[in-house]
């Protein structure tokens, strides 16, 4: 029961930070929509990203407290807040977001992430992700790319047109490159090579690379292992994860990774087996982090 309490208490922290920290964000969306003036929006925008560092550290507090899961993280632990960043992370639970935000919160740029164009109609935080500039990404099956050819390539213009906005200020991109959670049905019907990860998608992430033109020049690839098993939300936030383990690694984005994805065959090749050799060293680490519990546990 305790834990339930908690779990609920945790939860109704984060609604009523939400809603306060929801209205000012309005006010300034409002401005924004007033006021097409690339320079004052630049500053609105700067002021919303603080507010929302600000909402997020709320929320960590809440976590840390209640939640009371130790994070052990290990690996590059050295970043700047005037620094853009590519950030990229396997995606096992929407706990996955709530442990980046811990983690990074006032120690690189406001975090945005690529949603699905589905998520605006969240109550109150899609609207919030709306005023923050999150890129909204619209999916094309292949069936309907087939049917409709005029389709092809539009989430290509919203990724560029997103990441244009995000070159006059230092900011961090997210992008999930699995696309989607990780299920043992997922897994067992990609035929996944990895054995605790899904297939990555190299695509978006050269697209976002070459939008930035040159902006982003550092990758940070996060590895999240939860020994305990995949969490629920309301798992993590009544206390039921008593460890997460976190590898951070920090690698320079060379010039031989950008390149026309899309129409150039020898450099999508190239670019795809570089995502696959990083997803191979990913799911190694994940799997040291598995046995290095389990030692732990027998000593």
């Amino acid at each position: 029961m305790l834990s339930v309490f908690k779990g609920c208490l945790s939860l109704s922290l984060i609604v009523m930070n939400t809603l306060l920290c929801f209205m000012p964000v309005m006010v300034l969306a409002v401005f924004k929509c007033l006021i097409p003036v690339n320079s004052v929006r630049a500053i609105l925008n700067v002021a919303l990203d603080r507010i929302a560092t600000f909402w997020i550290g709320i929320n960590n507090i809440n976590q840390r407290y209640l939640g009371g899961t130790h994070l052990d993280v290990s690996g590059d632990c050295r970043f700047s807040i005037n620094q853009w960043y590519m950030v990229v992370a396997n995606h096992q639970s929407w706990v996955d977001i709530l442990i980046l935000q811990r983690i990074f919160n006032r120690r690189i740029p406001f975090i945005k992430f690529f949603l699905k164009r589905e998520l605006i109609w969240v109550p109150f935080i899609g609207l919030a992700w709306w005023a923050l500039e999150f890129p909204f990404m619209k999916r094309y099956s292949p069936a309907l790319l087939k049917k409709r050819p005029d389709l092809k390539g539009k989430d290509i213009e919203v990724t560029k047109k997103a990441c244009e906005k995000f070159q006059h200020f230092p900011v961090s991109i997210m992008n999930f490159l699995e696309g989607t959670r990780f299920t043992i049905e997922k897994h067992d019907q990609q035929s996944s090579p990895y054995r605790h990860l899904l297939m990555p998608k190299a695509g978006g992430l050269s697209f976002a690379l070459n939008a930035m033109n040159g902006k982003l020049r550092q990758l940070v690839d996060v590895t999240i292992v939860y020994p305990g098993g995949t969490p629920s939300f309301f798992d993590y936030l009544r206390g039921d994860v008593s460890q997460v383990k976190v590898h951070i690694r920090v690698m320079p984005i060379e010039s031989g990774l950008l390149g026309d994805y899309q129409n150039d065959a020898e450099h999508r090749a190239s670019f795809q087996q570089w995502v696959n050799q990083l997803w191979q060293e990913k799911d190694q680490r994940f799997e040291c982090s598995l046995q290095q519990v389990n030692l732990d546990e027998e000593t």
